[in-house]
C-alpha cells in the first residue's frame, strides 16, 4: 500500500502538468469554433491533431523523428564527451583554465545560426556538419556544468580525504565524483535541451528530412497546421529523450537527500 501512494502522487503531478496545454488546447478550438477567432495562422488543436495523424499514418513523421532523434543522439554523445573532458582539464590544470576557458566563454555567445555558413563551407551538407553542429551546442552547458562543479568543490572535503590518506584514485572516486555529479547532470539535461535547438538550424544545411525540415517545409508552403505539429512533435520528443536521460542518471544520485524529495 505504501508502494501505491507514491505512484498516485508520480500520477497526480503528471496530470497537473498536462492541465495547462489541455485548457489552453480546449479554449483555442471553442475560440476559433465559436468565430471568436479565425484559426488562419494559428489553426485549431483539432486541425493540428488531423495533421499529425495524417503524417503518423502516412510513416512521414517516424522518418522525421528518427533522422531528428540519430543527429541529437550522436550530437550529443560528441559534445558531452569532449565537455566532460574539456572541462574537467580546464578546472584541474590552472595554465589550461587561464590559457582556453577566456576563449571558449567567448565562444559560447556565438549563436548557433552563425555557424552554418562556415560548417557548409568546411564539412559540406551532408550529416557531418549537422552532428557538428548539435555537438557544439551541446559542448558548451557540459563544459560550464563541469568546470564549475569540480572548481567548486568544498576545500574542507578534499582535506578531510587527505587526512584519512586516501589515495588520488579514492580521493576521485568518493570525494570528488559525488561532489561534482549533480550539477554535471544538469549541464547534461541543458546541453540535451541545447541539442534539440540547434537541430533545428542544422537542419538548414541541405536537409531532406527531420523535424526542423518539416518546420521549413511548412513555412515555404504556408501550412501553419504543418509547423504547430512539427513543434508539438519537438515538445514531445524532446521531453521524452530529457526522461530517459533522467532515468538512465538517476540512480547515479539515489544517494541524495534533497528538499525537494519531501515536497
Amino acid at each position: 500500500m505504501s508502494d501505491g501512494v507514491p505512484l498516485l502522487r508520480r500520477g497526480g503531478r503528471a496530470g497537473l502538468g498536462l492541465l495547462l496545454p489541455l485548457v489552453l488546447a480546449a479554449g483555442w478550438e471553442i475560440a476559433v469554433a465559436t468565430g471568436a477567432a479565425s484559426g488562419r495562422l494559428l489553426p485549431p488543436p483539432s486541425r493540428i491533431g488531423a495533421t499529425l495523424w495524417a503524417l503518423a499514418v502516412s510513416g512521414d513523421l517516424w522518418m522525421h523523428v528518427e533522422a531528428t532523434l540519430i543527429r541529437v543522439g550522436l550530437g550529443f554523445l560528441c559534445g558531452a564527451a569532449a565537455g566532460i573532458v574539456v572541462g574537467a582539464l580546464v578546472a584541474t590544470i590552472p595554465a589550461l583554465r587561464w590559457l582556453i576557458d577566456p576563449s571558449l566563454q567567448a565562444l559560447r555567445a556565438v549563436p548557433s545560426l552563425a555557424w552554418v555558413p562556415l560548417f557548409i563551407l568546411w564539412f559540406g551538407i551532408l550529416e557531418t556538419p549537422k552532428v557538428l553542429l548539435i555537438a557544439v551546442g551541446v559542448f558548451f552547458p557540459v563544459y560550464v556544468g563541469v568546470s564549475g562543479a569540480i572548481a567548486s568543490v568544498d576545500r574542507k572535503l578534499v582535506e578531510v580525504g587527505r587526512i584519512f590518506r586516501l589515495s588520488r584514485f579514492a580521493l576521485a572516486r568518493r570525494i570528488l565524483l559525488p561532489a561534482v555529479l549533480p550539477a554535471t547532470l544538469v549541464g547534461l539535461r541543458t546541453g540535451l535541451g541545447l541539442g534539440f535547438l540547434f537541430v533545428v538550424a542544422a537542419e538548414l544545411m541541405g536537409a531532406s528530412e527531420g523535424l526542423g525540415y518539416l518546420l521549413v517545409d511548412g513555412q515555404q508552403f504556408s501550412k501553419p497546421d504543418q509547423i504547430v505539429a512539427a513543434i508539438i512533435a519537438f515538445a514531445l520528443v524532446g521531453k521524452a529523450a530529457d526522461m530517459a536521460l533522467v532515468t538512465l542518471t538517476s540512480p547515479l544520485t539515489r544517494w541524495q537527500d534533497t528538499v525537494r524529495d519531501s515536497l
